[in-house]
């Protein structure tokens, strides 16, 4: 059974929470000052959607994004689909669009590209993307790469991609490392904001934060798991949550379905699987979106969303504590399954 298919079968959903106040300040670009030397983007807010201040940026980003996989996923949309989903989507206000230069061969990219280059929807959204080189060379050649496919001249935010090994922070602040063709990259205009992202361990994006300490580096965002099951076990919502919020970071969440395997388990509705991350200090939480059906869900998650009462919150942890235990449900920690980086290792150091 698919994703669709178990979304048809679960009925009605039940929204999350009830109290009457949001979970973490709403935010237009102006509310919040930007750091010395960014350009705070004017992106247009839609009345209907919910939105996060990305950090200390100063940006203003919806309270769900747009994933990028999902616009190539082998089986899925054809292109002609995915522009659609994503031309609906920035229309419903979703402005965080997420990928990365090695999903789907780089055609996550392509699709994107072509989605946002028409009727001025470029300029609508906050454009990331992830690159996995670790050296200096290679990441300068996958943000080429990258901005070719989404036919633009710049990127809002720039992410390190899978930050998963002990020795990826190192290796990203090497003499000779990523972080200098970031840099470079960000003096020519060509990104703005730099962030990272891994799935694997919390002591991994810990190390990174610490390693960017050492360096007098300060990221502008941090993307890491976060959904009902990460609460139990091996947590980034425990661990990493607060030294981001901490740091002025701005918190991008994934995997709230597990791509699928939390979805699978059935410990409750989707949506309230989706609302879940959002009563978390987030910026934004990613979401594959693959149909008008799945962008439908996603925009009635974030309508229908009202933070937590502590004793709901509670509910719900106790309801899916037995099988999170086990982190069978979070593979993305356990195995190897979605390490794109260890199975084409060759991605760290070429262009």
């Amino acid at each position: 059974m698919d994703r669709r298919d178990f979304i048809k079968t679960v009925g009605a959903v039940t929204a999350l929470g009830t109290a009457p106040a949001d979970a973490a300040p709403m935010a237009s670009p102006s509310s919040v000052a930007p750091r010395p030397g960014t350009v705070t983007a004017a992106i247009p807010q839609h009345p209907d959607m919910k939105y996060r201040a990305l950090g200390r940026t100063g940006e203003a980003v919806s309270l769900v994004g747009i994933g990028g996989y999902h616009l190539a996923k082998p089986g899925g949309m054809t292109n002609d689909e995915a522009v659609r989903v994503v031309h609906a989507s920035v229309d419903a206000g979703i402005n965080f669009c997420d990928n990365c230069w090695d999903y789907n061969g780089g055609e996550s990219e392509v699709r994107l590209g072509r989605a946002l280059s028409q009727q001025g929807y470029r300029k609508r959204v906050l454009l990331m993307t992830k690159i996995d080189g670790r050296t200096a060379e290679a990441a300068m050649g996958q943000i080429e790469t990258s901005l070719a496919r989404l036919r633009t001249d710049h990127l809002d935010l720039l992410q390190f991609h899978e930050i998963i090994r002990p020795d990826d922070p190192v290796r990203v602040f090497a003499q000779g490392g990523a972080l200098e063709a970031v840099l470079k990259a960000r003096k020519q205009g060509k990104l703005r904001y730099i962030g990272f992202t891994g799935h694997k361990s919390p002591v991994i994006h810990a190390s990174m934060f610490g390693t960017a300490d050492q360096h007098g580096f300060h990221f502008d965002s941090v993307q890491m798991p976060l959904n009902i099951m990460d609460a139990h076990y091996d947590s980034f919502e425990q661990t990493i949550v607060p030294m981001a919020v901490a740091r002025g970071t701005g918190i991008i969440g994934m995997k709230a379905f597990g791509d699928p395997f939390i979805l699978q388990s059935r410990v409750m509705p989707p949506i309230q699987m989706l609302q879940y991350p959002m009563s978390l200090p987030i910026s934004s939480q990613v979401t594959g979106i693959d149909s008008m059906d799945i962008l439908h869900q996603a925009l009635e998650a974030v309508r229908t969303y009202m933070p937590p009462t502590p004793e709901f919150r509670g509910a719900l942890l106790a309801r899916s504590a037995q099988i999170a235990m086990t982190g069978k449900t979070e593979r993305y920690k356990t195995t190897e399954h979605f390490d794109g980086t260890s199975h084409n290792p060759r991605w760290l150091t070429e262009a």
